[in-house]
C-alpha cells in the first residue's frame, strides 16, 4: 500500500474511532476540508464539524467500499457513512432512525500529510432517511418570497375568540436558529395551556412569525409572565439581538359557515346548522379545526 493510501486509511480510521485530534493530525498545516455542507474548514473547525456529526450520530462510521490511488498523491475513496440518529439534528429531537449515506472523498496528499479533502454526497439524503421533508423553493420570484411553516394543534374544536401575531426580523442565521429554538419551546408550553387552540410558525427569509389561536384576547397575556416566552422577551430587548419586531392580539369580527362535504351524497353541508347530520341521513365527517 502506498504512503498516500495509508494516510487516507489513517484519516478514516480516526473518524471511525471518533478521534477528532487524530483527524486533525492527518492534515498538513492549513489543510482544508470541503463537502456539500461546509467549505474551507481547517484545523479545529474540522474537529468541530466531526464532533457535531458524532453528537447527532454517536455510532457514526465510514465503511470504505473502494479506495484507489488515482495519481501520485491523489486518493479516491468511495464510502458509505452509517449511523443511528440518537442525538439532535439541526435543532430537532433524535428520530432513532439509522442512515446509510453513499459518498466519495478525493484526498490530496503532499509529503506525509493531507493537503485537502473534497467530499461528495447527496446533501438531501440524510434528511430524507431521517423522515424529514426536503423542500426545493426559490428565495424570491417576482413579488413573492418563499419559506416554510410548522403548526401545532391542541385538538380542541373551539372557535377562536382571538389570535396573537408576533414577528421578529433577524440579522443572521445564528439569530434565526435562536428564535426557532425559543418558538419550539414556547409552542410546547402552550400545548399545556387550557385556553390554547392552535399555533403556526412561519419563516420567510429573515422574518419569523407566529399566529396563535386562543379562547379570548386575555389568554396570550399569560405568556408575558411565565415560561420560555419571558426569556425570549429578555433576549429581544437586550443588547445586540434582532433588527426589530412586534406582538399583537386580534379579535374576531365574525366566523363564516364551516362547510363539510358529505361522503355519501357529495353535497356540502353547514356543519353547525345540520348538527353533524347530512340531509341524506349520513353522519357528516368531523370539520377541520379552526386553526
Amino acid at each position: 500500500m502506498s504512503d498516500a493510501l495509508q494516510l487516507a486509511q489513517a484519516y478514516f480510521d480516526a473518524w471511525n474511532r471518533r478521534d477528532a485530534a487524530g483527524i486533525i493530525a492527518t492534515f498538513a498545516e492549513g489543510g482544508t476540508y470541503n463537502d456539500p455542507m461546509v467549505q474551507g474548514l481547517t484545523g479545529e473547525a474540522i474537529a468541530a464539524y466531526a464532533r457535531g456529526l458524532w453528537e447527532t450520530f454517536p455510532d457514526l462510521s465510514f465503511e470504505i467500499v473502494g479506495q484507489t490511488l488515482v495519481d501520485n498523491g491523489q486518493v479516491a475513496a468511495q464510502w458509505v457513512m452509517k449511523g443511528t440518529n440518537t442525538g439532535p439534528f439541526q435543532g430537532l429531537p433524535p428520530s432513532g432512525r439509522s442512515i446509510a449515506l453513499p459518498g466519495a472523498d478525493f484526498i490530496t496528499v503532499v509529503g506525509d500529510k493531507i493537503r485537502s479533502v473534497q467530499g461528495y454526497f447527496d446533501a438531501r439524503e440524510v434528511p430524507r432517511q431521517l423522515g424529514l421533508q426536503v423542500l426545493v423553493l426559490p428565495y424570491t420570484l417576482g413579488p413573492y418570497q418563499f419559506g416554510y411553516a410548522v403548526s401545532a394543534q391542541s385538538g380542541r374544536k373551539n372557535k377562536p375568540g382571538a389570535f396573537s401575531i408576533t414577528l421578529i426580523q433577524v440579522r443572521s442565521e445564528q439569530e434565526r436558529e435562536q428564535v426557532k429554538d425559543y418558538s419550539r419551546k414556547v409552542a410546547a408550553e402552550m400545548l399545556a395551556m387550557p385556553e390554547f387552540i392552535g399555533w403556526t410558525g412561519i419563516i420567510i427569509g429573515n422574518r419569523l412569525m407566529t399566529v396563535t389561536a386562543w379562547d379570548d384576547a386575555a389568554s396570550p397575556g399569560r405568556l408575558t409572565h411565565e415560561g420560555t416566552h419571558v426569556q425570549a422577551m429578555k433576549k429581544f430587548f437586550g443588547p445586540e439581538f434582532a433588527a426589530g419586531g412586534y406582538t399583537s392580539v386580534w379579535v374576531n369580527e365574525r366566523f363564516n359557515t364551516t362547510w363539510v362535504r358529505c361522503t355519501q351524497c357529495g353535497r356540502m353541508a353547514d356543519y353547525e346548522k345540520a348538527a353533524g347530520q347530512c340531509e341524506c341521513g349520513r353522519a357528516l365527517p368531523e370539520p377541520p379545526p379552526y386553526w
